[in-house]
């Protein structure tokens, strides 16, 4: 009893003061009254726990950690309780910080080691940041980095699932029924959450019915044996295909439209078809450059962590889309419906409603909740080059 009364009116020395004030920040103020009381006492101490994350995110940050040694219940629930309440607090502070540099460098993190092709990084970052449905297609030749860039966007995406369109079995995309077991496949599995299927085109014929179902209707339906059961499958699809011969031969549009391995039915569900090419002698001696300097291109799991709470923060946000500025969405519908005969696929509403869905999302990325006019320029240009065929 004595030694605690010297200790209440003893003072913190400048260490201990400087790490209760920085947990203080983050708390209510009678909650700051009781840490302090309890610090005093030494029921509590008080750490600074280090972030982890790698320069590529921020400059590293550190967090207040309340710890007890106490057998009491009620130190223990106090201490459980200001932790949760510090740490919420520090992240929003810490995502508040990193929304202003956070559409630049999250492009660092999707295939890094793959050069150029930052319009399809962009769209695939965009689509991570997405609520709403967005399915995109990498139709290319192999060995152009089509894989790493959707495997990149399975790793950040806080829900996502990665599957080979020719090594599907099981349940495959849809679902399949093991005695009274439902068993799920790819796309029921990612419900609400991104799909990302490899090399699409190499899937069995009997599952597209799946596939178009999913994109289309946000659900997979199993009818069999008297058995009806429809299961969510509401789903941002990601996927690749290699054409027709597995590479595409040619320039002339005519001759590159026939390689196109998919029927209309399945393409007019994507938003998004990019057309990619093999690289040419500069863009091959640029990644043979990057392979010489052994760039460190594997992702911390603690940047991977933050990149996953980031995201899932952001999707919380509800972002408008202003009256005013929907005019230039008018104004770009009608510009790339003119150029439709240079492009290989259709201009559809589905590709105007993608340009709304990307807008938001590119809001949602600096954590703003309303689109504003750079947003449409940045994503008309995005959506415009998407249709260009590069060579």
């Amino acid at each position: 009893m004595i030694l605690d009364l010297f200790r209440l009116l003893f003072p913190l020395t400048e260490q201990k003061k400087k790490k209760l004030d920085d947990a203080s920040f983050f708390i209510d103020e009678d909650d700051a009254k009781q840490l302090k009381l309890f610090y005093k006492l030494k029921k509590v101490n008080i750490i600074h726990t280090r972030v982890g994350v790698s320069g590529k995110i921020m400059d590293d940050i550190f967090y207040p950690t309340i710890s007890t040694k106490s057998k009491d219940e009620d130190i223990k629930k106090f201490v459980v309780q200001q932790n949760k309440i510090i740490f919420d607090r520090f992240q929003l502070k810490a995502f508040k910080r990193f929304s202003k540099v956070a559409y630049d460098r999250l492009q660092n993190f999707i295939a890094p080691n793959i050069y150029g092709l930052e319009h399809v990084k962009n769209a695939v970052m965009l689509q991570l940041f997405s609520t709403e449905i967005i399915h995109i297609l990498l139709l290319g030749d192999p060995g152009t980095g089509k894989t790493k860039i959707i495997q990149s966007a399975s790793v950040l995406h806080p829900h996502s699932i990665f599957g080979l369109g020719s090594g599907i079995s099981g349940a495959g995309l849809g679902l399949s029924m093991k005695g009274n077991e439902i068993k799920k496949g790819l796309l029921p599995l990612a419900d609400q959450g991104l799909c990302c299927i490899d090399e699409l085109n190499l899937i069995k014929s009997t599952e597209y019915g799946y596939l178009y179902s999913a994109m289309e209707d946000g659900f997979v339906s199993y009818d069999k044996a008297n058995k009806h059961i429809k299961v969510d499958a509401r789903i941002r699809v990601l996927s690749t295909a290699n054409p027709k011969g597995d590479k595409f031969v040619g320039k002339i549009y005519d001759t590159l439209k026939k390689q196109i391995p998919f029927n209309q039915a399945l393409l007019s569900r994507f938003h998004l078809i990019f057309i990619i090419r093999k690289l040419d002698v500069d863009g091959f001696v640029h990644v043979a450059k990057k392979i010489m300097k052994n760039d460190d291109t594997k992702i911390l799991k603690e940047d991977k962590k933050f990149i996953n709470d980031y995201i899932s923060y952001c999707e919380k946000i509800n972002v408008k889309f202003p009256k005013e500025l929907e005019s230039k969405i008018l104004d770009f519908a009608k510009k790339i419906k003119q150029k439709e005969s240079k492009y290989l696929f259709e201009i559809t509403p589905r590709t105007i409603v993608g340009l709304i869905r990307m807008c938001k999302a590119r809001a949602r990325i600096d954590m703003r909740n309303k689109v504003i006019k750079e947003d449409i320029d940045q994503i008309s240009q995005l959506v415009e080059n998407c249709y260009l065929v590069r060579e």
